[in-house]
């Protein structure tokens, strides 16, 4: 086998992030009663969610914020934008939200299958995920996909963040491997292909969204399954 060692990217490539998120946030919505609170529709509320997320997560990529503050002005950034100016409230619903969303189980299609595929090639299987450290832990234990992993690589663990080329270097220290060995999965351009990159080490996009791409990838895939084509 040319590769040996597979680090898999979590959200948005195995563990549905954006399914989990939005069934979250509208239980969040509708417990809370934010209508009343003059947060006029869940769909906007999600919408602004998805956005300052996005920006903030991006942000915090490049050493511009801490955890603590992506993690309350998503929330709280979301309510201004409907007028509701109440930090302690979103400090609140953002406590709420990260109590729930790990628990959520919504895996992409064919996530089982290619995960018992490759363990059973062979190949010895871990993540490396720019997600919090207990968050993570959480979301792959009540998926029921832990058991497939030899090493978990947070951000948060690591000290670094995708797509900086030491968290591989972590990865790789972890799970003793050689960067020649290795190859990344994942749906992100910036944070795995062009860190997969930065490390030296092949990639493999998994392109759910059917987005055109910057840079080359190694590999691309469209689903799961056709990680099989690969491996």
């Amino acid at each position: 086998m040319k590769y040996r060692h597979l680090f898999f990217d979590l959200d948005h490539t195995l563990w549905d992030f954006d399914a989990n998120c939005r069934f979250t946030l509208e239980t969040i919505y509708n417990d809370m009663a934010l209508e009343s609170r003059g947060v006029t529709s869940f769909e906007g509320f999600y919408k602004q969610y998805i956005i300052h997320n996005d920006r903030l997560w991006e942000r915090y990529r490049n050493g511009t914020i801490k955890a603590d503050e992506l993690r309350w002005k998503r929330m709280h950034l979301s309510l201004v934008d409907f007028k509701i100016g109440d930090e302690q409230f979103a400090r609140a619903l953002s406590d709420q939200f990260l109590d729930m969303l790990p628990s959520r189980t919504i895996l992409f299609p064919y996530t089982m299958e290619i995960l018992t595929y490759l363990r059973d090639k062979g190949y010895a299987l871990h993540l490396i995920t720019n997600g919090f450290e207990k968050t993570q832990y959480s979301k792959i234990s009540y998926s029921g996909i832990s058991h497939f992993f030899g090493e978990v690589i947070t951000s948060e663990g690591s000290n670094s963040l995708k797509p900086h080329k030491e968290i591989f270097e972590y990865a790789f220290q972890r799970a003793k491997a050689l960067p020649g060995h290795s190859i990344i999965l994942g749906d992100s351009i910036e944070a795995d292909i062009k860190g997969g990159i930065n490390a030296g080490i092949d990639q493999v996009f998994v392109n759910h969204l059917n987005i055109t791409p910057d840079v080359k990838p190694t590999y691309t895939v469209y689903s799961l399954k056709e990680l099989e084509q690969i491996f």
